[in-house]
């Protein structure tokens, strides 16, 4: 197969660029703004045709939350305007399309794992915008999965591990919020889960993805420094409203991820065991 990889130079795209290494059956075309523009529905229409791409696998997005409250029309056409036309074009093709999106979508307000058919309720421009994202590719795509994930962190780019490492060696205190609850996600453990669904075969539809288990901010960050071997920072609970923020945070983003175990056959590692296997990477 050939597969279109958008946003390859993120941490997700990033993980499915190594993953390719190990997938060498398919022929692959890893772009980010440089070689295709996803904004330009011209570009995006003559790409997928010209080098007859038959998955999309969208990694690209906007992900500055805070700043997205700001800039709600760069963010909606990265996040919605942009995944509809790359949907189009795989359509067009009679391709098939994973869409990657967010825990955002919901608002937190649940105290279950949240599963796919659940009510969808953002309270941010990102949240609604990335919400926005999955009906279009959904409405414009016969053959596309959506997957929703959460807390993405892993040894390429910025993320909350690597700047909990550095603060954590660079001060010896450090307040953290511990009133949001959810699940990381190692992006190279999604990586696994997407190359599944396309050695499989997409089955369309909305599915949820992010490590197992459950922690808060503070709690992941207390295992962050256990496992680098940072010792000399104290760690302090805080609460939300000690911590304010442009954009609104989910209060608890939980994801069930039964349907894609289900559909794929896939085992999904802990939270903790796949950090572990990151901060490892990041000090080999």
């Amino acid at each position: 197969m050939k597969i279109l990889i958008t946003g390859a130079n993120g941490q997700l795209g990033n993980e499915m660029r190594l993953l390719a290494n190990v997938h060498l059956q398919h022929e692959y075309f890893f772009t980010d703004v440089q070689e295709l523009d996803i904004c330009d529905e011209k570009a995006v229409k003559l790409f997928v045709y010209n080098n007859e791409v038959d998955v999309i696998v969208n990694c690209a997005a906007y992900t500055a939350v805070d700043n997205a409250e700001d800039n709600m029309e760069l963010c909606d056409k990265l996040n919605h305007i942009a995944p509809g036309y790359l949907a189009q074009a795989a359509q067009s093709r009679g391709a098939g399309m994973i869409q990657v999106s967010t825990d955002y979508v919901f608002d937190g307000t649940s105290y279950v794992p949240y599963v796919e058919t659940d009510p969808t309720c953002p309270n941010s421009v990102y949240g609604s915008t990335k919400l926005a994202g999955e009906e279009a590719v959904l409405g414009c795509c016969e053959n596309s999965m959506v997957i929703r994930t959460a807390w993405l962190y892993s040894t390429f780019g910025n993320n909350f591990v690597k700047t909990m490492m550095r603060l954590g060696r660079e001060r010896d205190k450090l307040g953290v919020i511990f009133d949001q609850v959810g699940t990381p996600t190692y992006a190279r453990d999604l990586a696994i889960a997407i190359f599944a669904a396309i050695e499989k075969g997409i089955v369309a539809g909305v599915y949820h993805f992010s490590n197992e288990g459950v922690c808060s901010w503070y709690d992941f960050t207390k295992s962050i420094h256990r496992i680098a071997g940072i010792a000399g920072c104290k760690v302090l609970p805080l609460h939300t409203a000690d911590y304010p923020t442009k954009a609104k945070r989910p209060h608890y983003s939980v994801l069930d991820k039964t349907k894609i175990k289900d559909t794929f056959g896939i085992e999904i590692p802990h939270w903790e065991e796949s950090l572990i296997e990151c901060i490892a990477q990041l000090n080999a």
